[in-house]
């Protein structure tokens, strides 16, 4: 494979492949293509030696004077300063939890504390559920009523004009994906944030499939909120939710009564995941090291993902016209060129997704399966009854695994 000028600075992806142990996994003989990334990537030998390291020579709990729970603050203080730098945020406005699911529930409750029955808030048809379901339940809770934008015509892209009428006076938050986690649109969220922003509205940025593809920027964004998932980006499963500092210190938040008042701290409910977040930082720091050592680690994880996302868009080119050309098949989703992240949602005529995904595997190529968590958007696509099979190109990809997943379900189709 031959580097673009714009990759020169940048690890090759051999290179890059040499750090994960889990591609030297063989199934039925051959080496096997993991195309799951969107579900979960897998983890570099030295993401997984700083969770080991701090268990085996720091673990402890925090606060206290002796020396490892001194290492655990310090430890737990570079992995904040790390997603900091990788959301474009202050390290005092990054908040971890168990995933992006709980800290959603968890902020949406704290919000709600200061809202009144009647009082609404907008999701989207496109959105994965966790950023839908709890703002929906507060309906239940609270009496919020919960309006939805809808998709574009037929399409896998948002209405931002239908978007924009269901703002009203009594919005008080607009919630919405930065990417489709199912068939990889990328929204326009400055656009949203601006609509919202406009109508006094807050906006909740779902960044979940957004992060690992390109470099989140929550002031560029416009969010007030926004949350990500490290082990899509090549981390553990952790959670993390950025929030603009005053806005988290004024939450009535659900807490402890002795537990800490200042943020990041009082969003934080009771022992963390230790290792899981210095795993988080080790992440980042594994990201900004694909563009070498020199220089501030925000520019080197501007330069990682440019490379990354110029390596995408060839390699999904790639998937797409391959995967189109097949008798059988149908593509969802933005085609080459649009806004979207390098995966794809597809069907194969006459085979429900969980069966094609299972034909793959004894060709060494692992894809999901299903809704993804999706649910409207994967039923507005009259594929409720089936699902998406769904591919995903990661920072470890090859041109070679393209065309053996290409193959497979050729193979599959004329079956």
């Amino acid at each position: 494979m031959t580097a673009e000028p714009a990759l020169l600075h940048v690890a090759s992806v051999f290179s890059i492949r040499s750090h994960f142990p889990a591609l030297e996994r063989t199934e039925a003989g051959r080496p096997v293509a993991f195309f799951d990334g969107p579900g979960g990537t897998q983890v570099p030998s030295a993401v997984a030696g700083a969770v080991t390291d701090y268990l085996l020579h720091h673990n402890a709990n925090t606060h206290w004077s002796y020396p490892t729970s001194v290492e655990t603050d310090a430890m737990l203080a570079a992995a904040r300063s790390a997603l900091g730098d990788f959301l474009g945020g202050d390290p005092a406005e990054i908040v971890f939890g168990a995933n992006m699911t709980t800290l959603t529930f968890h902020l949406a409750r704290a919000l709600a504390r200061g809202w009144a029955e009647g009082d609404e808030v907008v999701v989207t048809e496109l959105d994965h559920h966790a950023n839908v379901d709890p703002w929906r339940a507060l309906a239940k809770e609270k009496g919020i009523v919960v309006k939805t934008a809808p998709l574009l015509g037929g399409t896998a892209q948002l209405d931002l004009d239908a978007l924009a009428r269901l703002l009203g006076k009594r919005t008080r938050l607009v919630a919405v994906g930065a990417a489709s986690n199912a068939v990889g649109t990328i929204n326009d969220v400055p656009r949203v944030a601006a609509l919202a922003r406009a109508n006094g509205s807050l906006v909740f940025v779902d960044a979940v499939h957004y992060a690992p593809h390109a470099l989140v920027d929550v002031k560029a964004l416009g969010a007030d909120f926004l949350a990500c998932s490290p082990y899509k980006f090549y981390g553990p499963h952790a959670g993390v939710l950025w929030g603009r500092r005053e806005l988290i210190e004024k939450l009535d938040v659900p807490k402890l009564r002795p537990a800490p008042e200042q943020s990041p701290d009082r969003l934080e409910t009771g022992t963390q995941n230790h290792e899981g977040i210095v795993g988080c930082g080790a992440a980042v720091e594994f990201l900004a090291s694909l563009a070498g050592p020199a220089g501030e680690r925000r520019v080197r994880l501007a330069r990682t993902f440019s490379a990354l996302h110029e390596r995408g868009e060839a390699l999904f080119a790639r998937m797409w016209a391959g995967l189109g050309a097949i008798p059988g098949v149908t593509l969802y989703g933005p085609p080459p060129g649009a806004r979207r992240t390098p995966t794809v949602g597809f069907g194969v005529k006459g085979r429900a997704s969980e069966e094609v995904a299972r034909a793959l595997v004894p060709r060494g190529v692992f894809v999901s399966h299903g809704d993804f968590y999706a649910t409207t958007l994967v039923e507005r696509l009259g594929r409720a009854a089936d699902g998406l099979v769904r591919a995903g190109a990661a920072c470890y990809t090859t041109e070679d695994e393209v065309d053996r997943l290409v193959a497979g379900v050729r193979e599959i189709a004329r079956n």
